[in-house]
């Protein structure tokens, strides 16, 4: 279907052979349509961080596949699969991960210097910059910057390469209480207001709010997937 960013049909996940094999992804199965802010939950060891390295093509299923914006990845060399990662999905994780011998300018064009296409890269990581409310932030060494705002620069980093899906694991994890619900209400924002697929592993799902879809993951498989709501935490 076309307004589909992401399909994935039938995937398993085995770790080790025979006797010792563990199925940490179990006949996974679900799709996502564009423009949607999904939250992937379950408790430790689920297989919830196993499941967006399959969709982040971080790791390859054992079985079943992957689509991603209508293209299966499977058959991909590893220098085609970095290619692909890096143009169709942004990151963005529980620690800020930026380069602190670079600004916050030069840490969100990485993602574009990666990718070789430098036309307005500037310009667009100024406007993202400025979107989040760093704009007085940019010149600075990314080690200057508190956590909340190194958090808001990785959103822009992922945001730079306009990329189908973005993919944020635990990403208020290391955020005070205060700085979390900024950058959750700050994700939720840019899905609304760009458009871009937003799927988000937590463990703290009432911290997000209504959202579009909750997939919850037990013991390696999808034991619910459904379209609902939850409680704004106030």
């Amino acid at each position: 279907m076309a307004d589909l960013v992401l399909e994935v049909r039938n995937v398993d996940k085995i770790f080790g052979e025979g006797e010792t094999a563990v199925y940490a992804l179990k006949n996974v199965s679900f799709s996502v349509k564009k423009g949607k802010f999904i939250l992937i939950v379950g408790s430790s060891g689920s297989g919830k961080s196993t499941l967006l390295n399959m969709i982040g093509l971080l790791d390859r299923p054992t079985n079943g596949q992957v689509f991603i914006d209508g293209i299966d990845p499977s058959n991909l060399n590893d220098n085609q699969i970095s290619s692909f990662r890096n143009s169709k999905l942004g990151f963005i994780f529980q620690f800020s991960n930026l380069l602190s011998d670079l600004t916050v300018l030069e840490n969100v064009l990485l993602p574009r210097q990666i990718q070789g296409t430098d036309t307005n890269a500037i310009e667009e990581a100024k406007s993202l910059l400025k979107t989040v409310g760093l704009e007085n932030q940019m010149n600075k060494y990314a080690n200057k910057v508190s956590g909340g705002q190194a958090q808001r620069v990785a959103i822009c980093r992922a945001l730079i390469n306009k990329p189908a899906i973005v993919l944020a694991d635990e990403p208020t994890g290391n955020l005070d209480s205060v700085s979390a619900q900024t950058t959750v209400q700050l994700m939720k924002s840019l899905n609304k207001k760009l458009g871009h697929t937003f799927i988000i592993v937590t463990h703290d799902r009432p911290q997000f709010g209504d959202v579009d879809k909750i997939i919850t993951i037990k013991d390696g498989r999808i034991v619910d997937d459904e379209m609902m709501e939850v409680p704004t935490v106030n």
